[in-house]
C-alpha cells in the first residue's frame, strides 16, 4: 500500500484512490486524526513551511523543511543514487543526510543540503588508528553546502550494532573515502571512543560547533535505556551544554544490512521513542531550546502529522526516499545485487539509474507529501502542521476503547522532572541516571 502511494506521488500520477479505504478501521491499532467543522482554506497557508535550528551557541542556524532524506551512506547506496537524492533535495530544497559513509563527490555534485553524520568510525574525519580526527573534520565541515552535523549515538536498524558494509560493497573509491583496506567487510565499533559519559558526548557536540565554524550539531538515537536519554539530559543542565537537534530513529526504521535479531527485537518503536524524548526535554525544561526530528517509516503525510503530534519538529525519511528512486523491494540490499541500480556498487547495474529522471521524482514525492500534509493540517482547522498536537490523533486501542494521543502520552509539565518525587512513574528512570556514566545506573542496580 505504501509503495504504491510513494510510486503515485514520485510519478505525479493521480492522488485520489477509489472505493474507499482497504484498512480495517475497527482492528486494534488503527489510527487517525480528528478533522474540524471549521476547516482553513489550504491556498491561505504557507506552501513551504520551515524550521529553524540552531540554539544559543549556534552561528550558523539552519532552515529545514519538514520532510528530509534520512542517513543512508554512499556505500550502502550507489553513486548514482547518491547524486540523484541529492538532486532531489537540491530541486525541493530540503536536506540529504549523508549517513555515516562519509561525504563523497556524488553528495556535492548537485549542491543539495547536506547533513553531515559522524558514526563510530569516524568516516571522513578519521586517523590512521581510526579515532576521531579534529583536523579532518575542520576541513570537510566547513563546506558551504554542509548544513548541520549529526552525530549518530544509534540506529533503528541495529541499535547497539555498529553500522555494517559488506565486503563485496567496499570498493576501491569508498575505501579511500572512508580510509579502510579495499575489498573487506566494514563493521563500525558499537560505540564511540571520542567520548564515554553524557557530559563527553556534550562536550564532543561543543567541540564539532566550533570547528565546524558554529553549525548546528546534534544527535541520533534509537531509544534504549531510558535512564541513558536522561542521563544526557542531567549533563546538559549541569554543562549548559545543548545539542541543537535531537533525532529519534524508531527500532523499525532502517534500510540497510542488520541482523535479524536487531531488526525485530532491539529498540523502542518510532511512536514510544518520540514520545519519551520530548516528554524527557520537556520534563527537564530545555525542550524549546532543542529541535525533535522523527524517523522511522515515514512514508505519508498522516505518518508526519502523527509524529509532528507527538511533538517533532520535523521528520525525515528513508525508505520513502528509496521507494521514490524506484526500489521495488527485491530485497538485495545486502547482497550488492539489487536490481534498481539503488544499494549496489556493480558498475552494470549502477548505470541503469537514471540521476536527472529520479533525482525529479525525489523532489516531487517531496513536494507531494508536503501538499498532503498540509491538506491534512487544514483539514483539522489548524493553521499549519506546527500546531498539530496529541489532542489531534485517535488511537483504537482495543474494540472497546479509543484513546486520543494525549491520554496514551500525556506531557509533563515544563521542568517537572526537577522536582519529581518517589510516586512519579518517570522517578525510577531519574533516580538511575547520572551524567558522569551511561552505565551508573546497571552498577547502581546490579
Amino acid at each position: 500500500m505504501f509503495r504504491a502511494i510513494v510510486y503515485q506521488r514520485a510519478k505525479g500520477d493521480l492522488a485520489s484512490i477509489p472505493f474507499g479505504t482497504k484498512v480495517d478501521t475497527y482492528g486494534d491499532g488503527y489510527e487517525w486524526m480528528g478533522h474540524s467543522i471549521a476547516a482553513r482554506d489550504i491556498s491561505a497557508m504557507d506552501h513551504n513551511p520551515r524550521v529553524k535550528i540552531g540554539g544559543i551557541h549556534c552561528t550558523q542556524p539552519y532552515s529545514a523543511a519538514l520532510l528530509n532524506i534520512s542517513a543512508m551512506s554512499f556505500g550502502s547506496l550507489s553513486s548514482n543514487a547518491v547524486r540523484a537524492l541529492n538532486r532531489g533535495a537540491a530541486l525541493g530544497n530540503f536536506y540529504h543526510n549523508t549517513g555515516e559513509g562519509g561525504v563523497s563527490d556524488f553528495h556535492c555534485e548537485h549542491e543539495g543540503d547536506l547533513v553531515w553524520q559522524i558514526g563510530t568510525g569516524y568516516f571522513g574525519c578519521r586517523s590512521d588508528d581510526g579515532r576521531f580526527s579534529a583536523a579532518g573534520f575542520a576541513k570537510t565541515a566547513q563546506r558551504t553546502n554542509i548544513k548541520m552535523i549529526e552525530i549518530k549515538l544509534s540506529q533503528g536498524a541495529k541499535p547497539g550494532h555498529g553500522g555494517i558494509l559488506p565486503a563485496s560493497k567496499n570498493t576501491d573509491l569508498i575505501a579511500r573515502i572512508r580510509h579502510v583496506p579495499v575489498g573487506t567487510e566494514v563493521v563500525s565499533p558499537s560505540a564511540h571512543s571520542a567520548f564515554s559519559t553524557p557530559r563527553g558526548l556534550l562536550e564532543f557536540v561543543q567541540q564539532l560547533r566550533e570547528l565546524s565554524g558554529g553549525k548546528p550539531v546534534g544527535f541520533k538515537l534509537c531509544v534504549g535505556r531510558e535512564s541513558e536519554f536522561i542521563a544526557i539530559c542531567k549533563a546538559m543542565l549541569e554543562t549548559g551544554i545543548m545539542p541543537d537537534f535531537v533525532t529519534v530513529d524508531g527500532g523499525e526504521g532502517g534500510t540497510g544490512a542488520a541482523p535479524l535479531e536487531y531488526s525485530n527485537s532491539v529498540g523502542m518503536p518510532l511512536r514510544d521513542g518520540l514520545a519519551f524524548v520530548v516528554n524527557t526535554l520537556e520534563g527537564f525544561g530545555v525542550r524549546e531550546h532543542i529541535r525533535v526530528i522523527a524517523s522511522g517509516k515515514v512514508f505519508t503525510a498522516f505518518d508526519m502529522a502523527k509524529a509532528l503530534a507527538l511533538g517533532a519538529d520535523l521528520c525525515n525519511s528513508a525508505r520513502g526516499m528509496l521507494l521514490a528512486l524506484g526500489c521495488v523491494q527485491s530485497l538485495e540490499c545486502n547482497s550488492n545485487r539489487c536490481p534498481t541500480g539503488i544499494t549496489t556498487q556493480d558498475p552494470r547495474l549502477v548505470r541503469g539509474l537514471d540521476v536527472s529522471d529520479k533525482g525529479q521524482r525525489v523532489a516531487r514525492f517531496h513536494r507531494e507529501t508536503i501538499h498532503a500534509l498540509l491538506d491534512l493540517t487544514s483539514s483539522a482547522g489548524l493553521e499549519s502542521p506546527q500546531q498539530l498536537n496529541r489532542s489531534h490523533i485517535y488511537r483504537r486501542v482495543d474494540q472497546m476503547t479509543v484513546r486520543r494521543y494525549d491520554q496514551l502520552f500525556p506531557l509533563p509539565q515544563n521542568g517537572s522532572y526537577l522536582t519529581a518525587t518517589a510516586t512519579d512513574a518517570v522517578f525510577v528512570h531519574l533516580n538511575e541516571a547520572s551524567s558522569d556514566s551511561f552505565s551508573a545506573a546497571l552498577a547502581d542496580s546490579a
